[in-house]
């Protein structure tokens, strides 16, 4: 029998750690709140009046950056704005908070220029310009922002002489060097044909509720070129991505056949999940039904949220997982190495342990540094009446931490990781990020109307770790899609430098490695972008090294 609610499965889950031997690997580790402490002071706005618009129900997401190129990480959250029936005297905006360096932040977000009050739903950060700092997109529904970092603490909003203002429902973005040229191209994720005027009532007349997404026409994401002059052209149908079958959801680049260029993923909500392979030529190839990403494992089609890759299993390929809705459950898939994706969900024990939850962001991390990826999954669901619909049902929910075991396995640790999985909230986009530059990864939350939560890492950092941050010269400035392979003794792991993933965010773009108790990297091997292979020896652990691109290969 399912458990009814997500409290009941937490509290089985509990219990059955208490008596399991794989309880023993979440010891030591617990996950704070210091949100308050930290001075973030951020409340999401979603406009909500009880007319139930559709874009309500979904946002918003948030980001770790370092935006000032000070070695710490600083906040960016997306906000939402006021709807027709909604009444307030502020205006919301998207805030920005910078890093103080002693475990607080300040908002900088009028200085600094940046306070968009678009509806947002997404935010993606890189240096599309190569000058040395990071940029910000902001995807919205309506148009969506770029604004260039002026290098002053300062930004720009450049948006339409980039021409990357687009001004449909964008749910995702992220940068990647899709054609190697060397400078950052844009993808923009794309949800459903909305608008306020087209809003459909939906439930009955007694009882309003967010319409399904089959309501409303999907509409093809778009992807942008960089020309390297500050400006992009759309190359959504030149490069073979253009589907307006689509309603994108999460979406994340990486290169899953080891070809050395990047490819893309879609997780799509209630149709099938795009796998775009990159030709190597400009254009791309839709694999996803061929590849066994493009459904659940038994044909089913998924109402896909957030979604990463990952290498959980150590074996040199990259993996996928998906959040999904609930009653339905999240998916993994192991990637064979041959081209082809195997749904292997129930055998890791992330199946049954989802079905009570609503799923929303997803991403891999090592959040003890033992050398394995686990993974995080933000949970809420859509309509504050669920409970009116299905009594079993709740709208605020707990997020899940599941430890990876080392064999294959997971093991849902969520009740024993400390007060900051024991929030109910209605959750929707992560990053991950150390911000505090203690070695251990943190977790950032946004929630719906709600205050978003910093979780803290206590006790991460006793295991070993190594940091890097990669800097282009011949690929682009941030490195993005560098593969970077790390060997300790028996201990291999892959990574790759990327800007966005999960649900609406991105994470610390430094690239994170758990060592366990070994004490030197042995080598730490990195392809970048432009195909030049870079190799670095006997290095210290517990520490971020900054790579530079070298001329040539070492």
């Amino acid at each position: 029998m399912i458990p009814s609610s997500p409290l009941k499965v937490a509290s089985l889950t509990y219990l059955l750690m208490l008596i399991s031997p794989q309880f023993l690997g979440a010891e030591g580790v617990q996950f704070v709140d210091v949100a308050v402490e930290a001075g973030i002071h951020f409340r999401h706005t979603d406009g909500a009046s009880g007319r139930k618009y559709f874009v309500e129900a979904m946002c918003s997401g948030g980001a770790f950056f370092d935006y000032d190129n000070d070695g710490d990480q600083d906040i960016y959250l997306v906000n939402g704005a006021p709807l027709p029936g909604y009444q307030s005297k502020d205006i919301p905006r998207n805030v920005l908070y910078r890093n103080n360096g002693d475990g607080t932040f300040t908002d900088v977000s009028l200085e600094a220029g940046v306070g968009d009050t678009g509806y947002g739903y997404a935010v993606t950060m890189a240096d599309y310009d190569n000058d040395g700092d990071q940029d910000i997109y902001v995807a919205n529904f309506g148009p969506n922002v770029l604004y260039r970092n002026n290098g002053d603490g300062t930004f720009t909003d450049v948006t339409a002489e980039a021409g990357v203002g687009d001004p449909r429902w964008a749910t995702g973005a992220a940068f990647a060097d899709y054609d190697g040229d060397g400078d950052l191209d844009l993808y923009v994720g794309n949800y459903v044909d909305f608008s306020i005027e087209a809003h459909k009532p939906c439930g009955s007349p007694k009882l309003k509720l967010y319409c399904h997404p089959s309501e409303y026409n999907g509409v093809s994401d778009i992807l942008y070129r960089n020309n390297g002059d500050g400006t992009f052209t759309d190359v959504t149908k030149a490069a073979g991505v253009f589907n307006p079958r689509g309603k994108a959801m999460g979406l994340v680049f990486g290169d899953y056949d080891n070809d050395g260029d990047l490819d893309l993923y879609v997780a799509n909500d209630t149709v099938a999940k795009f796998l775009f392979r990159n030709e190597g030529d400009g254009t791309f190839a839709e694999i996803g039904l061929i590849a066994g990403v493009a459904c659940a494992g038994d044909g089913h089609i998924q109402a896909g949220m957030g979604t990463d890759f990952g290498d959980y299993d150590n074996d040199g390929d990259l993996d996928i997982f998906v959040a999904t809705y609930q009653m339905d459950h999240n998916t993994l898939y192991q990637n064979e190495g041959n081209g082809f994706f195997t749904d292997v969900t129930f055998q890791a024990g992330l199946g049954r342990e989802s079905l009570a939850y609503l799923g929303f962001s997803a991403g891999f991390f090592d959040y003890d540094n033992d050398g394995d990826l686990d993974i995080f999954v933000a949970n809420g669901h859509l309509d504050p009446d669920i409970r009116l619909v299905n009594s079993t049902v709740s709208y605020a929910q707990t997020n899940q931490l599941f430890t990876n075991d080392g064999d294959g396995t997971f093991t849902d640790v969520s009740q024993v990781m400390g007060p900051g999985f024991r929030i109910l909230a209605v959750s929707r986009g992560s990053a991950f990020g150390d911000y505090d530059n203690d070695g251990d990864l943190d977790i950032l939350v946004t929630n719906r109307a709600s205050t978003p939560n910093l979780l803290r890492n206590d006790g991460g950092n006793r295991n070993n770790w190594l940091m890097v941050k990669t800097i282009g010269t011949r690929s682009n400035r941030d490195g993005i899609g560098a593969r970077i392979k790390l060997i300790s003794g028996p201990l291999v792991q892959i990574r790759e430098v990327r800007s966005s993933s999960g649900y609406m965010g991105q994470n610390d773009m430094r690239v994170h490695f758990g060592l366990g108790k070994r004490t030197k990297v042995d080598l730490l091997e990195i392809r970048w972008p432009s195909g030049l292979v870079q190799r670095l020896r006997d290095l210290p652990v517990n520490q971020v090294p900054i790579v530079k691109e070298p001329l040539s290969g070492e």
